[in-house]
């Protein structure tokens, strides 16, 4: 899988990044608006300290006798003695003699800080409200984007994807990645921005306290490194078990009635427990060792929290600092050194999110299906002959399946195909229908190249129906206008009566506005089948194509299906991929293939009087079906077969 290959945080970070593009204005100023709430906050400690000392100055100011001044007072310390006490006096600003602690001035200072951290809060919250609507919008494209490519992606990549694994990536991932945007845009910037801030304001207040404090800079990102580069490999591996999770709940749910007629139970939830044990030991590293971040982080945060403490008293005990600076510094450590533990708390996110991302990125850079001719051609007169000109494909490079095939359909003919499993007989349909692009040769429709027609263009005339019948949760009559949108009321009765639904859909409850449930098993296999053949119907398309559609309905129905196949095939140029040979009786031409190749071809009759393919299959399905095959004696030349009735 390609998730196997360690991650490149840092390419694939900056991608995410450039999703966010289209959304630059608004980001700008969701930027200034945070600058300008980082800003406020770190002028508000400060703007405190004030406050801090006012009151200490006015308890100083109390013991001071009045009339006499600060210098006074300072030097009858120094004369008696207490140097220190004195250097302390000598700092303090607001001193005045005589007169204890100005509450008025203190009120003010709070009001003052009171407004700056409301108007702060405001800020923050309107930058907060502005990147929910960034995120939101991103998001909303990154889904769209997907959708467009699974759109345009060939065929051969869905093949070669489980289907939960996919899933996975277009639902978990995306959301994962919506959900670490959303958690760590917002609080990323505003902390970085205030690292910023508060770093330029202890240079401002204390040099000496700043280096202190940038020590744990060096510190913390080594720690963060360190521990995210071994988390990052166990959240890649965490969502590759997610979708591998997912991968077997949806087969093992979509095959439940198998798995139940099997006793599969115990084989399907031992690997259930398998997929389950490697992602909860995933997760559980992931988590656990990103979670290591935090706490470290919060220790070292502390021991930096008593070195400041300790030299900034000591400051303030010699005079060289104020204690209100050194109560606005201490804020400023435990704010500098809160947004680094938010962005190492953070980390387990990003790497989360971008481990996601980088899966949901694996899908939009997949090769996509060959481009659509720059001027499409047209055909005017649609009458649906087909040819195969040497015509050469293989799934795989070394295992070649058809090479250097020619055939001719000519308009209104039926071909039907038959053969051994895995002899070509879908791949050569699929191949006119361009779901997988050629190796050599070319398929022309009415004598144009389908590579010149736009797919949605040759796609349009052609009608297909098939085994596995695909009916969506809705009325019968939705189901049955899905083939031509704005169809009249009177052109799908038309479509249901020449197709035997009207038959039975009048013994139905609510008749034509019956609801069929997600698994349409409201209904019989034979009746969702016509069901199927009307839509086919209706689209009226030039070019008809019908695998195998009788083989899973019981014989009295399959006469009805037969009829209504007769009616659709009606003046059309068909394929009909058939097991039961009994059903293709009337044929225009029958072919043979075997290993890619076609071995014989003819009508019925004559394939019966040649002896060789196709009478062998046909000796072999009826003599199977009417004598027991202990007992019976080998017809001439079917052992020599291909194989049984198993195979046809």
């Amino acid at each position: 899988m390609p998730t196997e290959k360690s991650q490149d945080f840092g390419p694939s970070a900056r991608r995410v990044l450039e999703l966010l593009r289209p959304e630059r204005p608004v980001v700008l100023t969701a930027l200034a608006l945070a600058l300008g709430s980082v800003v406020l906050n770190a002028v508000g400690p400060k703007v405190l300290g004030r406050a801090t000392d006012l009151v200490f100055a006015g308890v100083f100011g109390a013991r001071i006798p009045a009339g006499v001044t600060q210098e006074e007072a300072v030097a009858r310390l120094r004369a008696s003695g207490d140097g220190r006490l004195a250097d302390v006096l000598a700092a303090m600003r607001y001193v005045v003699p005589g007169q204890g602690i100005d509450f008025g001035a203190v009120g003010r200072v709070l009001v003052v800080v009171l407004v700056i951290y409301l108007v702060a809060a405001a800020l923050q919250l309107v930058q907060g409200r502005l990147l929910v609507g960034v995120v939101n919008r991103t998001v909303y494209r990154l889904r769209r984007d997907v959708e467009d490519k699974l759109n345009r992606l060939p065929l051969p990549y869905f093949d070669a994807q489980p289907r939960g694994e996919l899933l996975s990536r277009v639902t978990n991932d995306i959301d994962n990645v919506a959900q670490s945007l959303q958690q760590t845009l917002s609080q990323l910037v505003t902390a970085l921005l205030t690292v910023v801030a508060m770093i330029a304001m202890m240079l401002y207040i204390s040099p000496l306290l700043a280096v202190i404090a940038l020590v744990t800079i060096p510190v913390t990102m080594a720690v963060t490194a360190a521990i995210g580069s071994r988390s990052q490999r166990h959240f890649v591996q965490q969502w590759k078990s997610t979708g591998e999770v997912n991968a077997v709940v949806e087969e093992t749910f979509t095959g439940h009635e198998l798995v139940k007629v099997f006793g599969r139970q115990a084989e399907a939830d031992r690997e259930f427990a398998e997929r389950n044990d490697a992602l909860h030991e995933a997760t559980f590293r992931a988590q656990f060792i990103s979670g290591i971040i935090m706490p470290t982080l919060m220790f070292i945060g502390n021991l930096n929290y008593v070195a400041i403490a300790v030299v900034g008293g000591l400051r303030v005990a010699t005079g060289a600092m104020s204690l209100g600076d050194v109560q606005a510094f201490i804020q400023y450590s435990r704010q500098f050194t809160q947004p680094l533990t938010q962005v190492a708390s953070m980390a387990n996110l990003m790497q989360s999110g971008v481990a996601s991302a980088e899966r949901v990125f694996e899908v939009l850079d997949a090769p996509e299906q060959d481009a659509e001719a720059q001027v499409p051609a047209r055909i005017d007169d649609a009458r649906g002959r087909v040819e195969f000109q040497d015509v050469s494909f293989s799934y795989q490079a070394d295992r070649p399946l058809i090479e250097h095939l020619d055939l001719v359909v000519e308009p209104g003919q039926t071909v039907a195909i038959v053969g051994p499993t895995g002899a070509g007989k879908t791949t050569l349909v699929n191949l006119v229908l361009r779901f997988y692009e050629l190796d050599g040769g070319r398929i022309t429709l009415d004598g144009v190249d389908i590579t010149d027609l736009t797919r949605h263009d040759l796609r349009g005339r052609t009608g297909m129906v098939l085994q596995d019948t695909w009916l969506f949760a809705g009325t019968i009559r939705d189901n049955i206008a899905y083939g031509r949108p704005g169809a009249t009321e009177e052109e799908i009765l038309e479509a249901a009566r020449a197709t035997y639904v009207d038959r039975f859909v009048h013994s139905l409850p609510d008749g034509y506005d019956t609801v069929l449930n997600a698994e349409a098993d409201n209904i019989s296999a034979g009746e969702r089948q016509l069901v199927t053949i009307a839509r086919a119907f209706l689209a009226r398309p030039s070019l008809l194509i019908l695998d195998e559609a009788t083989s899973s309905v019981d014989t009295r129905t399959e006469l009805l299906v037969q009829q209504a196949m007769a009616a659709l095939r009606t003046d059309r140029t068909s394929f009909v991929i058939a097991h039961r040979l009994s059903t293709i009786r009337d044929a225009d031409l029958i072919l043979v293939m075997e290993d890619g190749r076609i071995v014989e071809r003819g009508s019925h009759a004559e394939l019966l009087a040649a002896g060789g393919a196709f009478a062998r299959l046909h000796a072999a399905q009826f003599a199977s079906a009417l004598v027991d095959p202990g007992d019976a004696p080998v017809p001439a030349g079917a052992a020599a077969g291909p194989g049984g009735g198993s195979r046809t």
